[in-house]
């Protein structure tokens, strides 16, 4: 039997996806990428956005079209339009296996530990999928760490989860956690996505405190206005964004800063898009996803007055991209003849993401010098669109 899965969405939705295919091989499956090799596909979708869920159903709709006997299950955040009662559930061969099939097969190890979000923000649809927030169990996460780490092979993990600032379990939160995945060693720890407020702040020192761990941090900001930030129901405002950023500074100067934000939110006025903008020009972010808003069937905001104009809120999405971009150019030009760590995800040439995540290329190497999954040390001579370009550390 051959399965082929096909994934949309965050690195939570990456993560599950990846034990699930785990799961299928040690049941004795065979993974396959083409639809028309496949007995099953599985789709796991993403509804946090309507481009998002327009393509997972698109997707969907083309299986189901071209290949009408194919079996197919709709999984993650997604409501399958086309059968709702997703008669295809029954087919889950592989519960026995949930436990101890370890994923080997990327290049980089993902770590899930934890799962929904109890925020229940104003314009997210993802609690009515996932529910409140729930962890994993702090032993049940070291002991998955040391099997990605041991059996996977991985020299890279990342953490992942629905909200990961809502880590909480045997009395341990994410600082905890932070202290004792890096004291495993033998591996670069990399996190998700956290939001300003709480214990933020103790994560960042976490971070800072601990060298294995990566310096890259991408916090879901959504927006600079407190007016709007209230409107959404986020549980900050924006002088915690301001302290937490100037904290990740002073602690780790050489750390890179990605954002999530919204552009157009019901009601948001010029003067709250420039407040957003100020934001983001005063603080080194990177790495910044901008969406511009889109109204989720069934959230608050998807009803509240007044709805902006697709046009307004793509122009204000892009004019905070070009702040972004001059960011990235900058930190871009800082890397010129630095050695940097890379975590090798293609060979040929031999690339992969810096600690800082930024994609660095190695222009010469001798055939195998540089394995995939590996880490190894490269020397930054300069840049590419954006990307980054390198010669062996010894050089």
């Amino acid at each position: 039997m051959k399965v082929c899965f096909e994934t949309f969405g965050c690195r939570l939705n990456r993560a599950e996806a990846l034990q699930q295919e785990a799961n299928y091989i040690a049941a004795g499956w065979e993974l396959t990428e083409k639809h028309d090799d496949a007995d099953l596909v599985i789709v796991r979708g993403c509804s946090v956005t309507e481009k998002a869920q327009t393509d997972c159903e698109r997707l969907i709709a083309h299986i189901r079209r071209k290949y009408p006997s194919l079996r197919v299950k709709v999984e993650g955040c997604l409501i399958d339009s086309t059968n709702r009662k997703r008669k295809e559930e029954k087919i889950d061969p592989v519960q026995e296996f949930e436990k101890t099939a370890v994923p080997t097969r990327t290049a980089r190890g993902f770590l899930k530990v934890q799962d929904g979000c109890s925020r229940r923000c104003a314009y997210c649809i993802i609690p009515s999928f996932r529910g409140a927030s729930t962890s994993i169990a702090f032993n049940d996460v070291i002991d998955n760490a040391k099997k990605l780490r041991d059996q996977g092979g991985y020299e890279e993990i990342v953490m992942t989860g629905c909200n990961l600032s809502l880590y909480a379990s045997d009395g341990k939160t994410l600082p905890d956690l932070i202290d004792a995945l890096s004291s495993l060693g033998s591996f670069r720890l990399r996190l998700g996505s956290i939001e300003p407020g709480g214990k933020a702040q103790e994560v960042i020192r976490a971070m800072a405190a601990n060298e294995n761990v990566c310096r890259s941090l991408h916090l879901s900001i959504q927006s600079g206005s407190n007016a709007i930030l209230s409107a959404m129901r986020r549980p900050y405002l924006l002088r915690d964004v301001d302290a937490l950023a100037d904290e990740v500074v002073s602690l780790m100067p050489n750390c890179s800063l990605g954002c999530d934000i919204i552009t157009g939110f019901p009601g948001e006025t010029e003067i709250d898009f420039l407040a957003t903008s100020s934001l983001l020009k005063r603080h080194p972010f990177t790495n910044a996803h901008i969406f511009p808003f889109s109204p989720r069937p069934g959230t608050s905001a998807a009803m509240m007055m007044p709805q902006l104009p697709r046009a307004i809120k793509s122009q204000r999405a892009k004019e905070l991209a070009k702040i972004s971009a001059r960011h990235r150019a900058t930190a871009i030009e800082s890397f010129i003849g630095k050695v940097v760590e890379v975590i090798v995800e293609d060979e040929k040439p031999p690339s992969g993401w810096t600690s800082e995540y930024f994609w660095c290329t190695l222009k010469t190497a001798a055939r195998g010098m540089f394995p995939r999954k590996k880490l190894c040390k490269m020397k930054v001579i300069g840049s590419t669109k954006g990307k980054l370009e390198a010669v062996h550390a010894d050089t």
